[in-house]
């Protein structure tokens, strides 16, 4: 049960979906935010970007944020569900670019404190090809899901154990995006 009444039924809205429908206020600027971070025209994938929100949530230990995105995730990568398991497992043996491993190296560690994050990583993440672009989203997508998982954390809202009802969202974010 969430720490505050959501005037909502959990098992309806699960994770983030009731804050946000309690708060559709500040749903709105949230929602926006991925849905240009995760969404938008860019040179990483919309897999690519779900899988760097599932690869932060999981370090976070935040199950619903990560068996959601990895679920939007897998909607949209080739290789689905085997290769995010691999990256949340493992990044460095997972079936993925060196470029992507390298970006996935600068959300660990602003996941951990983004003050950590070196000259020397963002050096590895370019020498891979990636952009300033890339970096810089990568390291808004690690900032944005720590504030995410902790909203949803922090209010120890419901996280189903059926995968079934992230798959059902993975369709629904896949086809019409963040509610915008």
């Amino acid at each position: 049960m969430a720490h505050i009444d959501l005037g909502l039924d959990e098992k309806e809205f699960p994770g983030i979906i009731g804050p946000m429908r309690f708060r559709p206020e500040t749903a709105k600027p949230l929602n926006e935010l991925a849905e240009v971070l995760l969404r938008g025209p860019h040179t990483l994938s919309r897999g690519e970007r779900e899988l760097i929100a599932a690869y932060v949530s999981g370090g976070n230990e935040c199950r619903f944020c990560c068996a959601s995105h990895s679920a939007f995730a897998a909607a949209q990568l080739d290789g689905g569900a085997a290769v995010v398991d691999q990256v949340i497992t493992d990044p460095g043996s997972a079936p993925i670019s060196a470029k992507l491993r390298a970006l996935l190296r600068i959300a660990a560690t602003v996941r951990l404190d983004g003050r950590q994050v070196t000259a020397e990583l963002v050096a590895a993440a370019r020498a891979e090809g990636a952009t300033d672009v890339e970096i810089h989203d990568t390291v808004l997508i690690a900032a944005a899901f720590c504030m995410f998982n902790r909203y949803v954390d922090g209010l120890a809202t419901l996280a189903p154990e059926d995968p079934d009802a992230y798959a059902m969202n993975a369709r629904r974010i896949v086809e019409s995006g963040y509610g915008v």
